[in-house]
């Protein structure tokens, strides 16, 4: 398919740069394809009302490291440029692949100090790394001085947030986005952008999940820079996918193949959560034990494995995010929804308004 074919106009206005206060106060757009209405206006903390008992949340627990690092090119002879480098996936305990801009001043070898700018030192004094390889889009592999822990206190003693370009172009990060670009599941460090459905979780709606007999349950992916870069391709056939991290656990899978069994419903908090879920998924719907990379792409004529219905933010145009969508509950459906939610004041991206929605095509179930 064309990338054209997921493209539509957003006004800069409906581009959130904070989150709702209180967290579940966002709106939430329901889409049930083939139902009418087929779009119903609510709001987050009603989602319970529109589940029922037996049915099964799943959340991304992974936990938001402050990614973005800047420091200089140093050791080669001549000026010393700026570099900023967002971290987007580990490779072992002291190497990292990275985005660099600008990355056409670097070569494979060369030096790079971070911190110190304005004051800021991590607390072994300046974290160097050495760039082991040089990719494609800007794209590098940076070799740490240091390993394990005392590099992960190092890159949070220097680090800032890595918020999306479209909130970080309007406004530099600061100390409250260290709160709110977190969920309240966050646990496992090692994402550098935000599952962002689950930020909209609070205390009072788990608990009025939890009366409504929802359970819920977590798995792991540790979302990728990768997730905000634009598609250059022209069809989806030709876009290469970053591959992310993630684990589901086999007392989740168990769980999550009980709940279908007795006719409940998965619901993905999250296209992490889906893309994790589908990754383990057996082709007869079966939900399997997993751990590894995964670089899944889902538009439209994949069919569901997994997921019954899915919980998610609003995405930009022409990405893969909103082709997923796209494939669950059916691309002029979501075009609608989406005309819907700009012409009637909902907030768009990380820090906007959510959406829950229900599949164009029941997803495969075991016999």
């Amino acid at each position: 398919m064309r990338v054209d074919d997921f493209d539509f106009e957003l006004p800069e206005d409906r581009i959130a740069l904070r989150p709702a206060m209180p967290r579940d106060s966002a709106r939430l757009l329901v889409v049930r394809p083939d139902e009418k209405p087929e779009f119903t206006d609510a709001v987050v903390r009603d989602l319970a009302g529109f589940l029922q008992p037996g049915d099964a949340l799943v959340v991304n627990d992974t936990r938001v490291i402050p990614a973005q690092l800047s420091g200089r090119r140093v050791g080669r002879a001549g000026t010393e440029p700026a570099v900023h480098i967002t971290l987007h996936k580990r490779e072992d305990a002291q190497t990292w692949r990275a985005f660099a801009r600008p990355a056409r001043k670097l070569e494979a070898g060369d030096r790079i100090a971070f911190g110190g700018e304005g004051g800021r030192t991590c607390f072994l004094g300046t974290l160097a790394a050495t760039i082991r390889e040089k990719g494609e889009a800007g794209e590098v592999v940076l070799c740490f001085d240091f390993s394990g822990p005392i590099l992960d206190e190092a890159i949070a003693s220097i680090g800032t947030m890595p918020l999306p370009p479209y909130i970080s172009g309007k406004r530099p990060a600061d100390e409250r986005d260290r709160s709110d670009y977190q969920t309240r599941f966050a646990r496992v460090e090692g994402a550098v952008a935000a599952p962002t459905a689950g930020l909209h979780f609070t205390e009072a709606m788990l608990e009025s999940l939890s009366a409504r007999e929802i359970a819920l349950h977590r798995i792991t992916l540790h979302v990728g820079a990768g997730t905000f870069l634009p598609m250059k391709a022209e069809t989806t056939e030709e876009h290469r996918m970053h591959a992310e991290w993630g684990v589901l656990t086999e007392e989740v899978a168990t769980a999550l193949n009980g709940v279908r069994a007795r006719g409940g419903r998965v619901v993905a908090v999250g296209t992490t959560a889906m893309r994790t879920l589908e990754t383990a998924a057996a082709e007869d719907g079966t939900i399997r034990p997993w751990s590894g990379d995964t670089d899944i792409f889902i538009t439209p004529g994949y069919r569901f494995r997994a997921v019954d219905a899915l919980m998610t933010n609003f995405h930009l145009p022409r990405s893969t995010l909103f082709m997923l969508v796209s494939a669950f509950s059916g691309l002029e459906r979501m075009k609608a929804a989406y005309a819907h939610a700009i012409e009637t004041g909902y907030r768009f991206y990380s820090y906007g308004d959510s959406s829950l929605l229900f599949p164009q095509t029941p997803s495969i179930r075991p016999k």
